[in-house]
């Protein structure tokens, strides 16, 4: 009797079975895998400082790979390092910052797709992160001066289509980050040896408040810094590198390099109203569109993902090689696209996380000193 029925419950799950396997195509695993597979190609731009090269990026279905690369800068047998991207609100240019030159570093603007240069212009001492407004008239650069005098130095504003300088906003020293609100009417920096948030009204082309971010110090302040006070008192304890605004604007995060800490500031109280652990050496940060935050750990060979309203840390996610740098999000909320510099004569690597399971879903190596990276757009898969 016992083995009768030992055999019954055989025979229905031997049948249970078959009937799956008729619903997937007879292949459980692979449909279940096949769920977290893209159904389209995205594809970014990455810029490696060390190696001068812009590289266009596919990701989709057939894998990872890189699309066209082309080289940048002036100086034929020199660096020029190319720093930060930025992509035109239509996906027709994109632009970026080149840090080196004789002495100053340059704007340029390329076609996107057929990575033709159209035009350069010159700019302040080592420029770095940019972003552009929502009309895509004007692109707003950080002169970071990360090898000059400990002094105040600015931002640039480029009006897009002559690709000239219009103004140069002093600010304060060592800026980096460069940020618009959603609504395109701020302009968010922050400066590495002041310990400063830098809000721009971007109608006007002067700084509207800044905010102190110190720990025991913060303070908002109307108008422009009064001084590099924070520095002069003896050296920075965050040393910001980011600041990235939230999806509606209300709050700006910055990343505390030094104190390994995220600060939340209130735009209209311009008070803080969080200040929270990060993963080592918080560098670059990025917004998913349902309101995670994703930090770029530059010491700690990682990304964390945290939900700021709480301040938890939502996962840790190891990457390939050290020196983490910047980070993107698919406009479907589907991927983070991250950037990793590398060591030495290694080369920079390209990670993709899937942002519905928190885990590193592809991995590409480019050239060295991965940095600046920026979303073009997506479009069917040429595999399928």
């Amino acid at each position: 009797m016992r083995e009768r029925k030992t055999a019954e419950r055989a025979a229905k799950w031997v049948a249970g079975l078959f009937s799956m396997l008729l619903l997937t195509g007879g292949a459980v695993g692979p449909r279940l895998r096949a769920q977290n597979t893209p159904a389209q190609d995205y594809l970014f731009y990455v810029v490696c400082e060390s190696s001068d090269q812009i590289v266009r990026v596919r990701f989709g279905p057939g894998g990872i790979r890189i699309d066209h690369s082309v080289r940048t800068g002036l100086m034929p047998t020199d660096i020029n390092g190319p720093h930060g991207i930025v992509i035109s609100p239509d996906r027709e240019f994109y632009y970026v910052a080149v840090a080196h030159g004789r002495p100053f570093g340059s704007l340029w603007k390329y076609k996107a797709g057929s990575d033709e240069m159209v035009k350069y212009t010159g700019l302040g001492l080592f420029p770095a992160t940019s972003d552009i407004t929502k009309d895509g008239n004007f692109v707003y650069v950080v002169n970071a001066n990360f090898h000059g005098d400990m002094v105040p130095s600015s931002v640039s504003v480029i009006s897009t289509e002559g690709m000239i300088e219009v103004k140069r906003i002093p600010t304060c020293t060592m800026p980096h980050g460069s940020r618009m609100n959603p609504q395109g009417t701020k302009h968010y920096s922050v400066c590495m040896m002041d310990d400063m948030l830098v809000e721009i009204d971007t109608s006007t082309f002067r700084v509207s408040r800044t905010f102190l971010l110190a720990k025991g110090h913060e303070m908002g302040m109307e108008g422009p810094p009064a001084g590099h006070a924070m520095g002069a008192a003896g050296g920075a304890t965050c040393v910001p590198t980011w600041a990235q605004p939230s999806n509606d604007g209300s709050k700006i995060y910055v990343a505390c390099n030094k104190s390994s800490e995220i600060v939340e500031v209130d735009t209209a109280s311009w008070k803080m109203t969080r200040r929270f652990a990060a993963g080592p050496g918080a560098y670059n940060l990025a917004m998913t569109k349902d309101g995670r935050l994703i930090v770029t750990n530059k010491r700690g060979q990682s990304v964390s993902v945290f939900d700021p309203a709480t301040g938890k840390e939502l996962a840790l996610i190891s990457t390939k090689r050290k020196v983490v740098h910047g980070a993107v999000v698919s406009p479907d909320n589907r991927y983070a696209f991250i950037t990793i510099e590398g060591i030495g004569t290694e080369p920079g690597t390209v990670e993709v996380i899937d942002l519905e399971t928190l885990k590193t879903v592809a991995t590409l190596d480019v050239g060295q000193q991965a940095a600046g990276i920026d979303f073009w757009k997506m479009e069917p898969s040429k595999t399928q």
